[in-house]
Order: structure tokens, then C-alpha cells, then sequence
């Protein structure tokens, strides 16, 4: 079958990586793609959220099979236009797609669903936040309720810095719109990971656990990003805390969700904490995580296409994943001034000698220009290698790196510092 991925990240390039190594997949189009996406999938330049684009390029393609990619068309009603001309979409309709394009919304359907969440209140009057903020004290979680590229979760120390975070995200000098209303949260406390699953109607699937890196420096110093590198499978989710998550988080929103009239198809990402009182759900997203998405991929054993595209048909039941046994580990490498300002244009090499180290190299803000490869985004690459352990995975993944010849990026030196510590004690 043919199949249309829309995007160009990273998660994207892994999504067409894998989709190309599926038996079930003669051809697949990428839209708009970038410039590792290339070796993978035939690129066309449509944007992801040029939506009225994208449903003429589904028009004169005809995919048997539509893969949404990034959050942002799947908030603006993409999945919803396509499924109107009959085409079987992997990603949710614009009303579930709420569950990440408003904290707000996520947050009151989990109260609804009785999924345990931290206390929060939702605010758009910067003196009632800040009351909040005061009463409840610091450390204290500010969340723009918009979509923010994933930076728009500021977790502050200080009751004075919180109320300053608050008030500018309502001013709308941080994040414009999406900080029309905050959350504010109480900060919990445990280890995080990604639970991911294929839902399709009431059937749940899950994927393997994994754990991303959301802040930017090492030891998860600095702001948070969109993710600074990951691994799967995650140690710290058990078979037990894997059974809580499906049965405590993910079924009772998906419920609620179907309780509201809304069906949800696609990828429900629950980012957890696993705290000393057991999971609790920190947000949700509506399609594969990125950077979770690369080492999920790499993993995966199973027919990628035929999967999705039963989950789109509402065929999934009986379905199952195989993995592989090993672990991925991806590492982010992003722009020096990131997730600020950044210089654009920057010449990439060493690229092939990064892979013929051992490693695959996912590709998210790229372009070719003059036979160059060059950074056009924030996070530019994953490189992402399997091992028999986090640590030996680890190691391949840096060793590749060290190649890797473009003095303007940047990446941390230590992902999976969590579970190869954990791997230490238990030797």
C-alpha cells in the first residue's frame, strides 16, 4: 500500500523509516519532509499545517493509508477533513485532539475520569494565579495551556519566580495564545516516563515504555525542551506500573473521552509520574513522542503499516506487538541557543561516518542546500543506536558522535543516566 506521513521532524523521519521497512508498504510520501526524510520517503513540499495543502495532495496521491505526525494539524482538524473524503487516517479528530491542544481541557477530563493527576487549577486572570501560587507555595508547576512546542511547562522553585512566569504567560509575552489560560500545578515527585498506545475506538494497544529527557542541560538542569534524547525500554516501568498506567490512566480517558461523544484513533501519549503514591498523569499528547519515537521505531519488530492502518480501519482487535529485545537510545542533537535564538544555515558533516559507527541518524530540522546538509531548526538530529543495555547503547550512540563535525550543535552527554544507574545496582 502507499502511505502518506504528514510532517518533517524527527519523529516523522522515524515514522518513514520504519513504514518503508514494512511489508505491507509499497511507497511512502512524505509531506513536507526534510532532508534525511529524503532517503526514505518521496518528499513533497506541502506544509504540515497547510491543511487545505495537504487534503489536495491526499486528493491526487490517494494513500491507501494517512499518517499525522505532528500535533499542530491534528488540533486544526486535518485528521477530520481527510476522513471526510473517505481516506482511513492514523490520528485523532480535532475534538480529541483537545487533550494536548488544551492543558485545561486534559486536565478537567482526568478529574472527570477519576485519573490520578496532580491537584491543579486553571486560571486566565494573572491575580487569581497568583493567589493560587502563594497559598499553595513552591516548588510549584506553571503550564501555558496551549500548545508550546513542549516548552511551555516551567517548573519554578521560588513562589516569586512562579507568579512572574504566571503573569507573563497571561500577558501573552511567552507563548502568545497558548498562554491565554495557565494551569497551575502542584509538583510531584518520582521519575518520569512515556506510556504510549494504539487506540482505536475502545481496543488499546500498548507500545513499549520508554523515557524522554525533557530538560536541557545535563543532570535535567536548565528549561525543559521538546526532548533532549530517549531510550526504550524504560527499567523503572514495571509490568506492574505498565498494567496501573493502561488500566488507571489510559482506558479511563479514553472512556470519558467516548462518554463526551468523541472517539478517539491515533497515538495517546501519557507522560507519568511515578510517584511514591503510584502513576500519576502528568499530560497527555495525541501522537508519538518525539524524541520517544525514534528508539520505539528502531525497536519495533512488528509490521508497522498494517498495524496503523488496522487501528485507522478500526480493525485492531487481536493485534499485538513484537520488540526487539534490546535497548534503543536516541540523542538529541539540537542548535546552540536552543530552545532560544539560534543561528540557521550552519553546514552538517560527518553524517555518514556517525551511522558507519553504528548508529541511525533521524533527521528533524534539516536541509539540503548546495549538496549540504544544514540546521533549520532547534533540534536538527537523533542519533539513536541499540545495545544490549542502556549503558552499551549508551556508548555506541556517543562513540558515533564523536564524527559528528558541526561545532554550532549541541547535546547532552548523559541520556539514560537513570536507568544505567539502576543497571549498576543490580550488578
Amino acid at each position: 500500500m502507499k502511505v502518506l506521513v504528514v510532517g518533517g521532524g524527527g519523529r516523522e523521519h522515524a515514522l518513514c523509516w520504519k513504514l518503508k521497512r514494512s511489508p505491507s508498504v509499497s511507497e511512502v510520501v512524505c509531506a513536507p519532509g526534510n532532508a534525511g526524510i529524503k532517503r526514505d520517503a518521496r518528499c513533497v513540499a506541502v506544509g504540515a499545517e497547510d491543511i487545505d495543502g495537504q487534503v489536495r495532495l491526499a486528493r491526487a496521491e490517494q494513500p491507501e493509508l494517512i499518517v499525522v505526525g505532528p500535533e499542530v494539524p491534528l488540533v486544526l482538524g486535518l485528521a477530520d477533513r481527510l476522513r471526510a473524503f473517505g481516506f482511513s487516517v492514523f490520528g485523532p479528530d480535532q475534538a480529541a485532539a483537545e487533550l494536548e491542544g488544551s492543558k485545561s481541557f486534559s486536565k478537567v477530563l482526568m478529574a472527570e475520569a477519576g485519573v490520578p493527576t496532580a491537584r491543579f487549577e486553571v486560571h486566565t486572570d494573572a491575580n487569581l494565579a497568583e493567589h493560587t501560587i502563594r497559598e499553595w507555595g513552591a516548588p510549584i508547576v506553571i503550564k501555558a495551556s496551549g500548545l508550546a512546542a513542549g516548552k511551555g511547562v516551567i517548573v519554578a522553585d521560588d513562589v516569586e519566580d512562579a507568579v512572574l512566569v504566571a503573569r507573563d504567560m497571561l500577558a501573552g509575552n511567552s507563548f502568545g495564545k497558548a498562554g491565554s489560560q495557565v494551569v497551575v500545578e502542584e509538583c510531584l515527585v518520582g521519575e518520569e516516563a512515556s506510556c504510549l498506545f494504539i487506540v482505536s475506538g475502545d481496543m488499546i494497544l500498548p507500545l513499549a515504555s520508554s523515557q524522554d529527557h525533557k530538560r536541557l542541560l545535563n543532570g535535567d538542569g536548565g528549561p525543559n525542551t521538546g526532548g533532549m534524547g530517549a531510550y526504550s525500554p524504560a527499567p523503572c516501568v514495571t509490568p506492574d506500573v505498565a498494567d496501573m498506567v493502561l488500566e488507571q490512566i489510559a482506558r479511563p480517558t479514553i472512556a470519558a473521552l467516548k462518554a463526551r461523544g468523541i472517539e478517539f484513533v491515533g497515538t495517546l501519549y501519557a507522560g507519568v509520574m511515578l510517584t511514591a503514591d503510584g502513576p500519576k498523569a502528568l499530560e497527555f499528547n495525541v501522537r508519538f513522542g518525539d524524541p520517544e519515537c525514534q528508539p520505539l521505531m528502531s525497536r519495533l519488530k512488528s509490521d508497522l503499516g498494517r498495524v496503523l492502518l488496522a487501528a485507522a480501519r478500526k480493525e485492531l482487535d487481536g493485534a499485538t506487538l513484537e520488540w526487539e529485545d534490546q535497548t534503543a537510545l536516541c540523542v538529541v542533537i539540537a542548535s546552540d541557543g536552543y530552545p532560544g535564538s539560534f543561528e540557521k544555515g550552519q553546514i552538517i558533516g560527518g553524517l555518514d561516518a556517525v551511522e558507519e559507527a553504528g548508529a541511525a541518524v533521524f533527521h528533524a530540522g534539516t536541509r539540503e542546500e548546495d549538496g549540504h546538509i544544514v540546521n533549520i531548526g532547534g533540534r536538527v538530529l537523533g542519533v539513536n543506536a541499540l545495545g544490549a543495555t542502556v549503558a552499551e547503547a549508551q556508548k555506541t550512540v556517543y562513540a558515533a558522535l564523536e564524527h559528528l563535525d558541526w561545532p554550532g550543535g549541541f547535546y547532552r552527554k548523559d541520556i539514560g543516566y537513570r536507568a544505567i544507574a539502576r543497571e549498576k545496582s543490580l550488578n
